[in-house]
């Protein structure tokens, strides 16, 4: 079964979360997401990997709303069998003192062209281990950091172990996220010297020979939203499978085990992903050489099939190079309308399947989805519900919401309530609605049957997000805070328009920017000048998706990182 996949040296691509498919709960936003594209792309393109996660067979969670407007959380089961093959493999990691044994699923994602790439879906829910040892591959991201650390460990050097197992060859291990560090010590562990071959100080272990295998791509633009594990609990559960403390605390930190700092001392490629998040990482971490890698999403998934069809027979070849969506100046206007009507369609007609509530295709909708967490601000457009009704009542739009807050961000959780009150306090005013349960599908529908894409993060918090650029695919322009990759692929009235300026601010600034973009430039254009809307719709196409896709990124990763 995994044969064909061993006869040649293959990047591993590590990561805690993969969203494989709409229907496969492996992923929980953004950093899933980017690692489905990441591989989709190397399948088209046939670059030699390999994906290593979680089974996670309870999935991240169902997302219900009730009356209240509050979130409710239910498991989101799926059998793994239903969709990959069992591993013969199984291997043994220790935890607390006890042999945990990991077993493996294997998921083929297949290539536009005929390109295949593995994904490795490690799982402890094995009739040899206890009832408590089944469940650490159940939940994703669940319970507290004792379960998140032993989820660390099976991933990271079980993941290891995995590939040896089955016979893969790997020529680097890429960690997506600190998640996975605890593979480096693993390696480290493979790489130890005959205590007569060391001087005096010298470490038991080749960390050079270590680092010259291992890439990191950081994502977390904050220390507080990296993993960090006290070394109480770390000696408590990972005994006996990993070097003394003294050495661990060198590699991680002082006072608590970092998975961040851990990875950065023992990768030697280490990239942000985006230009400005290179630049805030590298104030984080000085003394480490941070390269800058921009995120990109996967053209065939992000492009519905309205859009898809009109490149398809005017730009033959761009699901292979996305970078010929610079001519889309030669598309007519009204085909591009008419794509982006029938989009928009489908989106209404969810909407109404979802909510019974109906909305107005004559009017403009804007469309706010990701996870719901403070730093991304999903209530900044409802500061001033008077001024919003007053730009309603001149240029009627309305609003299309979704995300999910992490169970345990009770903020994120109130901010969806607060969310909910403010539909009702608008009422037919200004329409918003709020569809519960975002996923891939969802996603899809919501950035390409929109009008309007808007972000409002508080910068620099927001490392690159990629929701804009899904949207750029399908014509889409947005309005966006100026950080993360919209600092890069902003063209002010060409690609979309800027909220606040990259020097940052403080939030009533951004509100009375925002306010202004709508009632003076964004409602009036799409209002009064059609082929100026088009021509911005032109300007997300050929200025935004033909750059920020993720078959550029990889062909980044492979000539910058993998090959050397």
């Amino acid at each position: 079964m995994f044969q064909e996949f061993t006869g040649v040296q293959r990047i591993a691509y590590f990561s805690m979360e993969i969203a494989l498919s709409h229907d496969i709960p492996t992923y929980s936003g953004g950093l899933g997401v980017l690692a489905g594209d990441t591989l989709r792309s190397a399948a088209d393109l046939a670059l030699p990997m390999v994906g290593v996660t979680l089974a996670s067979r309870a999935g991240y969670f169902q997302q219900k709303i009730d009356g209240m407007g509050r979130q409710l959380e239910l498991p989101d089961i799926w059998d793994p069998a239903r969709f990959a093959l069992p591993a013969a493999a199984k291997v043994a990691v220790q935890i607390e003192r006890r042999r945990v044994w990991v077993g493996a699923w294997l998921y083929r994602i297949e290539g536009l062209a005929g390109g295949c790439v593995p994904v490795v879906l490690l799982d402890t829910d094995l009739p040899e281990n206890s009832v408590e040892d089944r469940e650490i591959t159940h939940f994703l991201y669940g319970k507290d950091a004792a379960y998140r650390l032993k989820q660390e460990i099976v991933l990271g050097v079980g993941g290891v172990r995995m590939l040896l197992a089955l016979g893969f060859q790997i020529r680097k291990h890429h960690m997506n996220e600190g998640h996975s560090a605890l593979l480096a010590m693993e390696l480290l562990n493979r790489h130890k010297r005959p205590k007569r071959d060391l001087r005096p100080g010298e470490l038991p272990y080749d960390a050079p020979a270590v680092r010259s295998q291992c890439i990191f791509t950081t994502h977390t633009p904050v220390e507080a939203g990296q993993d960090q594990f006290d070394y109480a609990m770390v000696e408590r559960i990972a005994d006996g499978d990993f070097m003394d403390q003294a050495e661990v605390r060198k590699l991680a930190g002082e006072d608590r085990l970092n998975m961040t700092r851990l990875a950065l001392n023992l990768s030697d490629f280490v990239n942000g992903v985006a230009k400005s998040h290179a630049e805030v990482s590298q104030r984080m971490f000085p003394g480490y050489e941070m390269h800058a890698i921009t995120n990109g999403v996967h053209p065939h998934t992000w492009t519905s099939e309205f859009f898809a069809g009109l490149y398809d027979n005017a730009l033959p070849g761009w699901r292979h190079e996305p970078e010929l969506l610079v001519r889309i100046d030669q598309m007519p206007d009204q085909a591009l309308w008419d794509a982006h009507s029938n989009a928009k369609q489908r989106l209404l007609d969810r909407v109404r399947d979802m909510t019974g509530r109906v909305l107005d295709p004559a009017l403009p909708v804007f469309g706010f989805a990701r996870r719901m967490t403070a730093y991304k601000r999903p209530d900044l457009i409802f500061s001033d519900l008077e001024r919003l009704r007053r730009i309603a009542a001149k240029h009627p739009f309305q609003l299309v919401l979704a995300g999910k807050a992490h169970p345990n961000d009770e903020g994120g959780k109130h901010l969806i309530e607060q969310l909910h009150r403010h539909i009702q306090e608008l009422g037919e005013d200004l329409p918003v609605v709020f569809l519960p349960g975002y996923d891939m599908r969802l996603a899809l529908d919501l950035v390409s049957g929109v009008d309007v894409w808007l972000n409002t993060p508080l910068r620099p918090l927001e490392a690159s997000g990629t929701s804009g650029m899904k949207a750029a695919f399908n014509g889409v322009p947005s309005l966006s805070v100026l950080d993360g990759w919209w600092l890069e692929g902003c063209i002010e009235g060409v690609t979309g328009w800027a909220v606040g300026n990259a020097l940052g601010g403080n939030e009533g600034n951004d509100v009375e920017d925002l306010y202004r973009k709508l009632e003076q430039q964004v409602l009036p254009m799409y209002y009064g000048d059609r082929a100026g809307w088009v021509a911005v719709m032109k300007g997300a196409i050929g200025k935004n998706a033909s750059v920020f896709n993720s078959h550029r990124m990889i062909r980044r990763y492979a000539t910058e990182a993998y090959m050397l």
